[in-house]
């Protein structure tokens, strides 16, 4: 076991894992934050996404020590923890707008890349390239969540 010192959606921790321990499965079964979702477990489908100070990265591929003094958003962190109408984000929004979810397991995944994206300063066609290809829906044909990618990117 070894002590992890991570910041998470704000929120200094401090918590004991063994070495081989999923970021993934400390997210979900030690701070008990469930919206990261985790399905093909090689870093393929995307639904896993979080942001590393920032970044885009599969929880699902990194070690929970390797996050060690690093900062992690959560799709928690992008509604402030609730998921009241008023609370949620422009793309939020526009994802349930656009009927861009059905079952919603990719939901967050491809919520944290957009994110990253519009914070990079890319626009909606460069979003849609770039991060649509990193992640796998099987509900939707994605015409929803590039209508509202398209919604809330220039």
């Amino acid at each position: 076991m070894r002590r992890i010192k991570i910041v998470v959606n704000g929120t200094a921790h401090d918590v004991e894992a063994e070495d081989r321990t999923l970021l993934s499965d400390l997210i979900r079964h030690d701070l008990r934050l469930t919206g990261t979702h985790v399905s093909c477990e090689q870093g393929v489908c995307g639904s896993c996404t979080i942001l590393l100070d920032g970044r885009p990265v599969r929880s699902c591929l990194m070690l929970a020590v390797q996050a060690e003094g690093h900062e992690v958003e959560t799709v928690e962190s992008l509604s402030g923890g609730e998921a009241t109408p008023e609370s949620l984000t422009s793309l939020q929004r526009a994802m349930s707008d656009q009927h861009g979810l059905q079952c919603g397991f990719c939901t967050p995944g491809i919520l944290m890349s957009v994110t990253a994206a519009q914070r990079d300063g890319l626009d909606a066609e460069e979003t849609i390239a770039e991060v649509l290809g990193g992640h796998i829906c099987r509900c939707t044909g994605y015409r929803g969540i590039r209508a509202a990618i398209r919604q809330v990117l220039p």
